[in-house]
């Protein structure tokens, strides 16, 4: 045996010997011989496979099967389970959406974590890894819905009734996926979001962070998305590098001249701040004009217009290029000569904008000072909440302005033509400067890949900031890989100060609050949240009447405040 192994070994060793002095002997010559076509097969030993290298799409479900059964990957998870072992692993599934066809993203995903659990089986732990499906959102209910004609008549039941049909022929038809590859699992007890007994348990955590604090109703700008009507969380954006939208270069006429600025404007000619916003539509909104405290500014005057300019004095000269003009700086001053002074709101005659200090002005682009509208802006919401400034939200959940905006703007489309009609009015309001197209990044909705807008509604928030030191003590302690995430991740969390968890759909898990029908208010204690969630036996409210012909129309039960 030894010796018919080493046979083939010194016959390939004597080839590749050959070969170089071959090779070695042309090379003297003055030239180089080219080497035959495959000259290298022979000197190089590779393990032969009777498996096909590829197979035809239509062989491929067969085969797999086939390997499976032959291999006993089915009892394979039951067999380990019942070894005695002194340790054991246990993988947590972070579960797929049951939102459609499995793909090589779930072959990525699943085969991945199937080899590190066979990695330790061989090692001799037991292995625990219970694989689970994600059956609720708003990735489910759209591709439910996208299956149905007229999906917009459908009542809030009737939607949840599809919707988790397709999640359970969702799953069936990953599961079957996924037994086929072979990957060791506990596939006779998957669990699924949408059961009882897990609902109950999320909803108990939640009323645990609700009594410690962690929860809390606001109503503040949030992502939100028209196309799907409801807010969305940071990390179900994806950003469009490639958005183009309609810039604007805008002034606010000042109204209070700043009283350190006095002696240089001195009212003899019209003055006015510069800002540059890329969502013109956002203006009606406006409530102030924001400047950078330690910033220079410099006030300028237009060669072309006479008119007297507000602008950072590291823009002068791009803005003027921009504006296709020239600047005359009269004076320079710094961002806090600024207090005090107030503008003209633009495009609604009486609205008074103050000029107020703020830390998030950037000098990058525009011209240093920024148009604040607290509905529509993160930043703009904490100036507004510092100085008690209106956030009051002209738009709807669908992107359309509201009869609150006027006649002018209501039930147009805010990226559509309602920016186009707002423009217009600036135009009109010999506000506007220049209105360009600019192109640059932009938060679109991942699943409708359409445009996000940020709108002030209120909302349900966990309370990030208060467990943010803890989280980021903890994570430290995780073994991550790559490594170069871990700092990504504590960035992330030490910016992040709420994470919104609202959604305004049908299929999801409930929020377990009730509201008072006329004030809006919320009520949330353990007395109703147990009695609805327990999975453990029937609950039930008594209600007593003397009308039983009246219960077909029933529509609420109500209940004394009050009252124990």
């Amino acid at each position: 045996m030894l010796r018919a192994w080493r046979a083939p070994l010194a016959a390939g060793a004597g080839a590749g010997a050959g070969a170089r002095l071959r090779r070695g002997a042309a090379s003297e010559a003055g030239g180089r011989q080219p080497l035959a076509e495959g000259g290298y097969r022979d000197s190089v030993l590779l393990p032969r496979s009777r498996f096909a290298a590829q197979l035809p799409g239509r062989l491929q479900p067969d085969t797999e099967l086939e390997t499976q059964q032959k291999s006993g990957f089915s009892e394979l998870y039951a067999w380990q389970r019942r070894r005695k072992a002194k340790q054991e692993f246990c993988l947590h599934d972070g579960p797929p959406y049951a939102n459609g066809d499995p793909h090589v993203g779930h072959a990525l995903n699943k085969i991945l974590k199937d080899i590190t659990n066979r990695f330790y089986m061989m090692r001799g732990y037991k292995v625990h890894y219970v694989p689970g499906w994600d059956c609720h959102g708003l990735p489910i209910e759209l591709k439910a819905l996208s299956e149905v004609k007229g999906a917009e008549n459908l009542s809030p039941m009737e939607i949840r009734q599809k919707a988790r049909k397709f999640a359970e022929r969702a799953m069936e038809k990953q599961k079957s996926a996924f037994i086929r590859w072979g990957i060791m699992a506990d596939w006779e007890n998957c669990y699924r979001t949408f059961d009882p007994k897990y609902e109950a348990n999320q909803l108990r955590v939640f009323h645990k962070m609700y009594d410690k604090g962690f929860i809390y109703q606001d109503y503040k700008p949030v992502f939100w998305s028209p196309s799907a009507k409801t807010a969305l969380a940071e990390a179900e954006l994806e950003y469009n590098e490639q958005h183009v939208s309609r810039s604007a270069y805008i002034k606010f006429p000042l109204l209070k001249t700043p009283p350190k600025l006095t002696s240089v404007i001195d009212g003899s000619s019209p003055a006015s701040v510069l800002v540059w916003t890329t969502q013109p539509w956002t203006v009606p909104a406006n409530q102030a004009v924001c400047y950078m405290p330690d910033s220079a500014y410099s006030i300028v005057k237009c060669t072309t217009t006479g008119e007297y300019f507000i602008l950072a004095a590291d823009r002068v000269e791009s803005t003027a290029a921009v504006l296709d003009t020239q600047f005359e700086v009269i004076s320079t001053c710094k961002g806090a000569d600024l207090a005090d002074g107030s503008c003209a709101h633009p495009t609604i005659p009486g609205r008074v904008s103050p000029l107020l200090p703020a830390n998030h002005v950037t000098m990058a682009k525009g011209t240093g000072l920024v148009h604040t509208a607290p509905a529509h802006g993160m930043e703009d919401y904490s100036v507004a909440s510092h100085h008690q400034l209106p956030t009051e939200c002209l738009v709807d959940e669908s992107g359309y302005f509201t009869e609150a905006a006027g006649p002018e703007l209501q039930k147009k489309n805010v990226l559509e033509e309602g920016n186009e009609a707002v423009i217009k009015m600036l135009q009109a309001a010999g506000s506007l400067l220049k209105e360009e197209k600019y192109v640059h990044s932009y938060p679109y909705d991942w699943r409708t890949k359409k445009p996000m807008i940020i709108r002030a509604s209120k909302q349900w928030f966990v309370n990030t900031a208060s467990v943010k030191a803890a989280a980021q003590e903890v994570l430290k302690k995780v073994k991550i890989v790559p490594t170069s995430a871990v700092n990504r991740m504590l960035e992330m969390l030490d910016r992040r100060t709420f994470w919104c968890i609202s959604r305004q759909r049908c299929w999801g898990v409930p929020i377990p609050v009730f509201y008072q029908k006329n004030t809006g208010e919320s009520l949330i204690n353990s007395i109703f949240l147990f009695a609805s969630v327990d999975g453990s036996s029937p609950a039930s409210v008594l209600v007593w009447t003397t009308q039983p012909w009246t219960v077909p129309a029933n529509q609420a039960v109500c209940y004394m405040p009050d009252s124990a």
